[in-house]
């Protein structure tokens, strides 16, 4: 189990931030990275050629070993739809055939299916899961012969069910679809298997569980897929392009591996430099330590919760490091206004309140959360 990291970040005493799940809030080794690499353009005499590909194949690399994949297989984008774009791009869909998503997904994974198949003649398959039941054999059963792709988090943004991707890849395969996960929700704070689940494409944007800057992200793709196309075309991505005295010997090779499918403009040191310091921080621990440590947090509210009368989802059915307490009834009006009020940070997400909280938090934010839904709902 990890310590509290709370020394390690800007959250001042009072406040019970208790909402990674809808943005992480940046520790002070991050911030100061940032700055770092701001102040680089301050003197850009200093910032030389081969900077350019430095400050990246940092984040690579460190995005690479948390992922436990190759380097060669990260590109570096700016959010997820960009990446569900280059997936898109690569992806063939024929008319009459299916994209398997699910119901109430985050719209980001949404949208670009929805013009891919109105484009090929395609049809969108929203699974819907019975209330109680993850979400597996739903997703399991919509995957046929007519499947083009399946395209799914690990755990639903809003109550934080869990799919099994190990077995989705494995009917995936069986029926010849293509697997694209958004792991935003998931990714750093709870463990996959790229071997085992072996999707074609995987996003994650670095500002929720990857704990760093908002405005990039870290796209997986399989080797299979390194020789697609790019849905931009930049200077920097083409082979050679270490060479600043030679760019307009244009050339149709590009750098090796997933590289061709990083954004243009990728070399953003306050961003790549920032976002490098926060993996640094999570490989400090290990995702198996924090998820054992996320897990028995979520577990300990989840007790508490109970004996208020709201209920969870078991751990297994739901991510360990997410909690959504359902309400006997309705939600009480206001709810979440009154417990930021308290100082009490947390989301409603449809009839739940989804709770996360991450290494920063004490079991004094976890008090306050019970105690100030006692008051709410007493």
């Amino acid at each position: 189990m990890i310590a509290s990291q709370r020394d390690r970040f800007a959250i001042p005493e009072g406040v019970h931030y208790l909402n990674c799940a809808y943005m992480a809030p940046l520790s002070r080794s991050v911030s100061d990275a940032m700055v770092q690499g701001s102040r680089l353009k301050e003197q850009p005499w200093n910032f030389r050629p081969a900077d350019f590909f430095s400050v990246a194949e940092d984040f690579r690399s460190r995005a690479a070993r948390l992922a436990g994949v190759e380097a060669d297989s990260i590109a570096i984008v700016p959010s997820v739809s960009y990446a569900l774009a280059v997936a898109a791009r690569n992806l063939p869909v024929a008319r009459g055939q299916k994209i398997v998503t699910l119901a109430d997904q985050f719209p980001s994974n949404v949208y670009g299916w929805r013009e891919l198949a109105q484009e090929r003649g395609g049809e969108i398959v929203a699974v819907r899961r019975p209330r109680k039941d993850c979400w597996t054999e739903a997703v399991m059963d919509a995957i046929g012969p007519d499947t083009a792709i399946v395209a799914l988090p690990n755990n639903h943004w809003a109550d934080g069910r869990v799919v099994d991707l190990v077995a989705v890849g494995a009917k995936c395969r069986e029926m010849g679809a293509a697997l694209v996960l958004d792991l935003t929700q998931s990714l750093g704070a709870m463990p996959i298997d790229f071997a085992a689940v072996q999707p074609d494409f995987a996003v994650a944007a670095c500002y929720k569980w990857l704990m760093g800057p908002y405005g990039i992200g870290m796209m997986y793709v399989a080797p299979k897929h390194h020789g697609g196309n790019p849905i931009e075309h930049n200077w920097i991505n083409r082979a050679g392009s270490e060479d600043f005295s030679r760019l307009v010997d244009y050339r149709d090779d590009f750098q090796p591996g997933a590289r061709r499918f990083d954004v243009g403009e990728k070399s953003n040191p306050p961003l790549l430099m920032g976002a490098s310091a926060a993996l640094d921080f999570l490989l400090e621990f290990g995702v198996a330590r924090i998820v054992e440590t996320l897990g028995a947090a979520t577990q300990s509210i989840a007790g508490a919760a109970d004996e208020l009368g709201l209920s969870a989802a078991p751990i297994g059915i739901r991510a360990p490091h997410f909690l959504a307490l359902e309400f006997p009834d309705k939600v009480p009006d206001g709810l979440t206004d009154r417990l930021a009020a308290a100082q009490v940070h947390v989301s409603l997400r449809g009839s739940s309140l989804r709770v996360t909280p991450h290494v920063y938090n004490t079991i004094e934010d976890a008090t306050a959360l019970i105690t100030t839904l006692r008051e709410c709902l007493g």
